[in-house]
C-alpha cells in the first residue's frame, strides 16, 4: 500500500445538493444543515475556521467555535487584543468554513465583521464556567511570553482578586457577528464533481428596532465544481 500523500482520496456518495431543495434565505438552509449535523453527534459540530487579513491584507486563520447565530449573522468571542481582534480592527471582514466530514459537507460564509453589544457580550461571559472567566483575565491572547509559568502565575493572581466578588468581563473580551454578503453549501460528490449552491446578497434594509435585516434578497446560483 502506497503511503504517498498524493494517493490519499476519498470519495463522496453520501447525499446531493439540488437548487430545487434549498431553502430561499441561507440562514434557513443552514439552520437545515445545522440541525442535520447535531444530529449526526459530530463532534465539536460548532469548530469553524475563522480566516481574517490585516490592513496589508496578509491573512491568518485558526479554529474558533460558533457560539450563536441569528437572521443577521454567526457569533463568536475572543480577545480583541489578539491576533484575530487586531487583523478585524484594520480590516473588518472575515470568511468562515465548517467542515462536517461525517456529512461530506461544508459551508463558507464571507462578511463583515463587527462587534456585538456589551450587553450580549457579558449575557454569554456570565454562562462561561468560573475557570473559563478567570482564564480570560489571565491570557494576554496571542501576546510572546516567556513561558508557561506565566500564565499560571496569572491563573493565581487573578483567582485571588475574584475570591470573593463575581469575575467581570474584561474590556478586552468580548464577541463578534459576521454578517454574511454570501454563503456557499458544498455538498460531497463522486469524482470530484461536487454540488456548489452559493448565495449573495444583492440587497439589505436593516431595521434598527428589530437587529434584523428585513428584505435581504439574496441571489442563488449553482457553481462549478
Amino acid at each position: 500500500m502506497s503511503n504517498e500523500i498524493a494517493d490519499i482520496r476519498k470519495d463522496y456518495k453520501l447525499a446531493s445538493l439540488e437548487e430545487a431543495d434549498v431553502a430561499a434565505n441561507p440562514i434557513d438552509q443552514f439552520t437545515r444543515w445545522w440541525n442535520e449535523a447535531v444530529a449526526s453527534q459530530i463532534d465539536e459540530v460548532n469548530a469553524m475556521t475563522l480566516a481574517t487579513a490585516n490592513a496589508a491584507g496578509v491573512p491568518a486563520a485558526r479554529i474558533v467555535l460558533l457560539k450563536g447565530y441569528n437572521p443577521n449573522g454567526f457569533i463568536f468571542f475572543t480577545n480583541y487584543e489578539s491576533d484575530k481582534g487586531k487583523n478585524l480592527a484594520q480590516n473588518p471582514h472575515a470568511a468562515l468554513v465548517f467542515f462536517w466530514k461525517e456529512l461530506e459537507r461544508q459551508i463558507r460564509i464571507e462578511g463583515r465583521v463587527e462587534k456585538v453589544s456589551a450587553e450580549e457580550s457579558d449575557r454569554y461571559f456570565n454562562s462561561r464556567p468560573a475557570s473559563s472567566r478567570i482564564g480570560a483575565w489571565a491570557s494576554p491572547q496571542s501576546a510572546v511570553i516567556e513561558n508557561r509559568m506565566v500564565i499560571e502565575q496569572n491563573v493565581e493572581r487573578y483567582s485571588s482578586i475574584f475570591a470573593n466578588d463575581s469575575i467581570e468581563r474584561p474590556d478586552h473580551w468580548g464577541g463578534y457577528i459576521v454578517k454574511p454578503t454570501s454563503i456557499e453549501f458544498w455538498q460531497g460528490r463522486s469524482s470530484r464533481l461536487h454540488d456548489r449552491i452559493k448565495y449573495t446578497l444583492e440587497n439589505s434594509a436593516y431595521n434598527a428596532a428589530s437587529d434584523t435585516r428585513s428584505d435581504a434578497s439574496w441571489k442563488i446560483e449553482r457553481l462549478a465544481p
